[in-house]
């Protein structure tokens, strides 16, 4: 198992695919972009493939959760999708996207095997929409998000950051557009994972002003913590049901003590925290020719890495500081 010195088992993989993306959101990255990761550094379909295997039958964890940047400029998502559906056990599969290539990927996606997704939507309106990504595709993501939903990658949720003076105002627009079309609408408080460094905790909108606009227009009711479990969101039930929101409070409210994450980077890093400063190298091992590659030391190497992972991610604390890498070289 993937076990540390605070108890905690990761069972869910985080992998990032790639660190390019076709959005320049403000929260994640400057105008002109970043300087991408070369194919020389980004592990091959074969390796990703390969370091799920071993995730997957000798180190416990259940659920894979593919991101990026954006992960459907992959070009071999499906076929790798494909590869670790065949896994004994079978993991769950998801993925993170932006939702700009689903409607040409869904039903490829779900034939291949991945079960659900996750689409980051941070606003109805096309106008602010194209202001916080800098790209005009907003009708793109909704036509995503409809083909997602049709291809049966259920539940759809909805990933929502709210930006002071840009969509503030839109949580309970957004929550009754999600209720209508059968999405699972989750807000996501601003992090410190920006290229620029400019994030700044007294401008971000918490969970409690979330709540306190949602309640303007909605009954909610907390599903209670006994359902939580290791999800990260917190979630309420609307107006009695069926239909939920989540909250994910990675800020004012975090969840360390019961995180169940591991995440590898594009180029083949484990990160044990998306807030982590340090990183261990899997690729050098994958790529060795002798013994240091084989399957049983990737997973010593491994372990060892999640044995030091840190009891919390340090956000409350005022020595915090910042990782080097933004949250599209990461992986969400």
């Amino acid at each position: 198992m993937l076990i540390d010195t605070y108890g905690r088992v990761a069972t869910d993989l985080r992998v990032s695919l790639t660190d390019k993306c076709n959005l320049r959101c403000t929260y994640c990255m400057p105008e002109e972009g970043l300087q991408w990761l070369s194919k020389s550094e980004l592990l091959s379909d074969d390796e990703i493939v390969r370091l799920v295997r071993i995730a997957v039958t000798q180190l416990g964890i259940k659920e894979i959760r593919f991101t990026g940047g954006e992960p459907l400029l992959r070009p071999g998502l499906v076929g790798i999708v494909e590869r670790c559906a065949q896994l004994e056990p079978r993991p769950k599969m998801s993925l993170t996207t932006n939702g700009i290539g689903l409607k040409r990927t869904a039903k490829a996606l779900k034939a291949a095997g991945l079960d659900r997704v996750n689409v980051s939507l941070d606003t109805l309106r096309p106008d602010v929409f194209k202001t916080l990504t800098r790209r005009d595709r907003h009708k793109d993501v909704l036509e995503g998000l409809e083909a997602a939903r049709d291809a049966g990658l259920t539940p759809v949720k909805v990933n929502t950051v709210l930006m002071p003076g840009l969509n503030d105002d839109e949580a309970p627009d957004l929550l009754a557009w999600a209720v209508e079309n059968d999405y699972e609408l989750r807000f996501i408080e601003q992090m410190p994972l920006d290229a620029q460094h400019g994030w700044k905790r007294d401008g971000m909108i918490t969970a409690g002003d979330i709540l306190q606009s949602l309640r303007t227009r909605f009954e909610l009711t907390d599903e209670g913590s006994g359902e939580r479990g290791s999800a990260p969101a917190e979630r309420w039930i609307v107006d009695g049901g069926p239909h939920r929101v989540g909250v994910i409070a990675s800020v004012t409210r975090p969840f360390c003590s019961a995180c169940d994450r591991t995440r590898l980077t594009a180029d083949g890093q484990v990160r044990t925290c998306l807030f982590a400063t340090e990183e261990t190298d899997l690729r050098a091992a994958l790529r060795s020719e002798d013994e240091d590659g084989s399957d049983e030391n990737i997973a010593r190497i491994w372990k060892l890495a999640m044995w030091g992972k840190k009891a919390g991610s340090g956000l409350d604390d005022p020595t915090f500081l910042q990782p080097d890498r933004p949250m599209s070289a990461i992986g969400g």
